[in-house]
């Protein structure tokens, strides 16, 4: 059964053509189904909207007008549909992560640059935020995926994992000593400790650790940058909890020591988020399924 929508893709065409034959080419259609259908529209809008000639069919005034508005919204139609198509191909849309600044920095960017690469007309928004944000705007539909510092629990999201990391604690120059040998925690809770922020997920995995233990985290310093944790221990205003991963240059240059615990922190993952139930966009499926192959 011919819908509504296509009787008045058929009447543009006979319209553009003035002829029911040329139409019946063009649609593949029968030259009797193409007059059957400009009949069924006629009735529909009780209307004569062709005069029949000799040489073929012309518009009538009624017609005419019909034709400018069904030309229009035809048009639209077809506006929406390529821009469809660019979405599906990848040749613009948007692609919303939710990131915190240092796994953007030190994990993230080379799959930014590489799908930037590849897919330039996709806005890419980042939003940084601490790993409990991320899951909100997820949740919300603000954020498309997150990579985050995992664990995370939640029935509501569905949690890849991406990279193995390793938590440790490391000093600079003047506590270089307590690398000799393994440190009980007992004798690094004596120590001036340096952390990120209580609200990132990084402390917590390590405070969690460590209250196992019967130890409660006091530290001299609270800093929201990974970096400023990285320079203070460097110059030597404590000892600090960082990514080893993430600072490989720092040890590598001889910047910073590793310290060994006598119980040693359990390793963790960074991975990628997103809701159960709602279908990723093209640019985001792309994107995680870009990172997986890279695994």
């Amino acid at each position: 059964m011919i819908g509504k929508l296509d009787l008045y893709r058929i009447f543009h065409v006979v319209s553009h053509h003035n002829s029911f034959s040329k139409a019946a080419q063009e649609l593949y259609m029968t030259q009797s189904a193409v007059s059957q259908a400009i009949s069924k529209l006629e009735k529909e809008l009780s209307i004569q909207l062709f005069n029949r000639t000799s040489r073929g069919v012309e518009l009538t005034s009624e017609g005419i007008l019909l034709h400018e508005h069904v030309q229009s919204a035809l048009g639209i139609i077809q506006v929406a549909e390529d821009k469809l198509f660019e979405y599906k191909t990848l040749k613009t849309g948007e692609l919303r992560i939710g990131v915190g600044d240092t796994i953007s920095r030190y994990f993230l960017l080379p799959y930014l640059e590489q799908f930037h690469e590849k897919y330039p007309g996709i806005t890419l928004n980042i939003l940084n935020r601490t790993t409990s944000e991320i899951i909100n705007l997820i949740k919300s539909g603000k954020a498309d995926v997150g990579i985050c510092n995992l664990p995370v629990q939640d029935d509501q999201l569905d949690v890849i994992p991406c990279k193995e990391i390793q938590d440790t604690f490391v000093c600079g120059e003047k506590y270089k000593s307590l690398t000799e040998k393994p440190i009980s925690l007992e004798n690094l809770m004596e120590l001036p400790l340096i952390f990120l922020e209580r609200k990132s997920n990084s402390r917590m995995f390590v405070e969690n650790f460590l209250k196992k233990y019967g130890y409660q985290v006091a530290p001299v310093f609270e800093l929201g940058s990974y970096d400023l944790v990285l320079e203070f221990t460097k110059i030597n205003l404590g000892v600090s909890c960082v990514i080893k991963e993430f600072a490989s240059d720092y040890l590598a240059r001889g910047d910073l020591y590793e310290l060994k615990l006598e119980e040693e922190i359990p390793k963790r993952n960074i991975g990628i988020c997103y809701l159960k139930n709602v279908p990723l966009s093209h640019a985001a499926k792309n994107f995680v399924e870009n990172i997986q192959s890279q695994l």
